[in-house]
């Protein structure tokens, strides 16, 4: 056994001294060591009972004969991040939870890993600390949140409650409908009830292989996600015995069917960030071009959340993540000879999943749309690409043309947006908010939703070289590379200067002449950092740009 560096032999005996120290009996402490790494904390909705699914798995591995060993993971909710600087310090936290994850696995020799993520950044950096160290893993999240009902019955969530902002600041709503929301929108604990990026991940987690059936679906509140847990710390024990790793698993054609399956699902747009970083720590480079390769042949099938009205307990309930790759399996669209947790290959898992609703679930032949969730748009103004969640922007945002409004800030931009500064046609710039400018690269659902509350969703677009929230609707363009702390054309935009976005043809142009560009490219000086000490000035220096991944090097 790997730990057998901490247990056997006379060198060893201190070691295990310490090991007694911690009450461990010798018979627990000859079986497979598997470490249990909980993100379980008080602040963040999504894990808030991750306690209990720790103490499932636990129960599991030691029913399967393994000895469990707890340790924490961090994780920040994006939701209470939102809207002030705190939000510099989500994307990072990707970064320190695959750094500090790795540090206690190879601290500790562990022989097998069960990760226990839910929120955004937490299951990504947990898939990179599982493909850096490379033992067996397995995942089992926390599971979604279900969706929330108003007071007339109609189903609600988070992405209707920063939308019910922007609806109060026009006038639309009162006091009294906006805490409606606040009171309804977030009913239980779990991962935000919609497509957002957390569930996506954890169905994209599902799709390459990571996890058991309904670790992407399963509500948080239901017994069913105790019964996963358990089942997943007896499958650890079977996947140390096999010595089935990570690279094992996640391989390029792997990669391949999450991209997939992200198009299929309309997925957060945050995957196209997470994916590369996680295939770099398998040694592998996902090309950003590759998501429209993906989408230009697969169909988009459901329509969760902001893009529709439904939610992740209904794709539960249609047949989960299962049913959705089943589809695009009888359509050639995936390569079901990949290896996965189970110790069988994804052809074996879902040969007999069903779709058991097909407005949920759309077929193949009757999609939302014939192409995926996600479109990489390139041109004069994003030289290295941009990426829109184009399943869920207004038909007649598809192609745009507008002024640009320029902000150097996206606290500049709401506070226009909420003054009403902000009007049909325009094409709002936030600048200065990538990976190194941010620094962090904050997501920015409050200018998005402010704009959908006002219901200017329809004819007001939004460009960033930041990023955006899964809960984002409406033709909010992101990821702009490069971005324009590292002299990127966006730097360059000026008030009033014409854009013109073409999401069906893969285009975003800033309608001025070369020779203008160049001129005012040498005028440019980069402003200064906004933060020039701690983490955040250490992540500027060594952060990648957004189509690479966003990652350190």
């Amino acid at each position: 056994m790997r730990s057998d560096v901490i247990k056997k032999g006379v060198p060893a005996a201190p070691n295990r001294s310490l090991l007694y120290a911690l009450g461990y009996t010798k018979e627990e402490i000859e079986r497979p060591l598997i470490g249990v790494v909980c993100s379980y904390n008080e602040i963040v909705p999504g894990h808030m009972n991750l306690d209990k699914i720790a103490e499932a798995v636990k129960a599991g591995i030691r029913a399967a004969g393994g000895t469990p060993v707890e340790f924490p993971a961090i994780a920040v909710c994006d939701g209470i991040a939102m809207g002030h600087t705190g939000m510099k310090y989500s994307l990072v936290t990707r970064d320190l939870i695959a750094d500090s994850t790795e540090a206690m696995v190879m601290a500790h020799q562990f022989d097998g890993l069960v990760m226990i993520p839910n929120c955004d950044k937490n299951v990504p950096g947990l898939l990179m600390a599982a493909a850096r160290v490379n033992i067996p893993t397995i995942f089992v999240s926390g599971g979604p949140m279900l969706a929330g009902t108003l007071n007339d019955g109609r189903r609600t969530c988070l992405s209707h409650m920063f939308e019910a902002v922007g609806a109060h600041y026009a006038g639309k709503l009162d006091d009294a409908g906006l805490e409606e929301y606040e009171q309804n929108a977030c009913p239980t604990c779990g991962s935000c009830s919609g497509m957002y990026t957390a569930n996506s991940m954890n169905c994209l987690t599902e799709a390459i292989g990571m996890g058991l059936k309904g670790n992407g679906t399963i509500p948080a509140v239901y017994s069913a996600r105790l019964r996963l847990a358990k089942h997943a710390g007896m499958q650890i024990m079977e996947l140390v015995a096999k010595n089935i790793c990570p690279r094992d698993i996640m391989t390029p054609a792997a990669f391949h069917n999450a991209e997939t399956v992200d198009m299929a699902l309309g997925c957060s747009t945050n995957t196209m960030l997470h994916l590369p970083a996680i295939a770099h720590e398998c040694g592998l480079d996902l090309s950003f071009d590759m998501a429209n390769e993906i989408s230009e042949k697969t169909p988009n099938l459901c329509h969760l959340a902001p893009a529709g009205f439904t939610y992740m307990e209904d794709l539960e309930r249609a047949g989960g993540v299962y049913a959705v790759m089943k589809e695009l399996a009888d359509a050639g669209l995936l390569d079901t000879s990949v290896m996965t947790c189970t110790g069988n290959t994804m052809g074996e898992n879902i040969k007999d999943a069903v779709n058991r609703d097909p407005e949920i679930i759309r077929p193949v032949d009757d999609p939302f749309t014939k192409t995926g969730g996600i479109a990489v748009l390139k041109g004069n103004l994003a030289p290295d690409g941009c990426v829109v969640k184009q399943s869920a922007v207004a038909p007649e945002m598809m192609v745009h043309e507008g002024p640009a409004r320029v902000f150097n800030s996206e606290d500049d931009a709401i506070a226009a947006i909420y003054d009403g500064k902000i009007t049909a046609g325009d094409i709002v710039i936030i600048r200065y908010e990538g990976p190194k400018g941010g620094p962090g690269m904050r997501e920015m659902l409050n200018p998005t939703s402010a704009i959908a509350g006002m219901g200017l969703d329809k004819s007001v677009a939004l460009i960033t070289d930041g990023r955006f929230s899964g809960a984002t609707r409406g033709a909010s363009i992101g990821h702009v590379s490069p971005e324009a702390a590292s002299g990127g054309p966006i730097g360059l935009v000026e008030e009033g200067d014409i854009i013109a976005i073409n999401i069906p043809e893969h285009s975003i142009e800033l309608k001025v002449s070369d020779e203008e560009l160049t001129n005012r490219k040498e005028k440019w000086v980069c402003p200064e950092p906004r933060i020039k000490t701690g983490y955040l000035a250490r992540y500027a220096k060594y952060v990648s740009s957004a189509d690479k991944g966003a990652i350190l090097s």
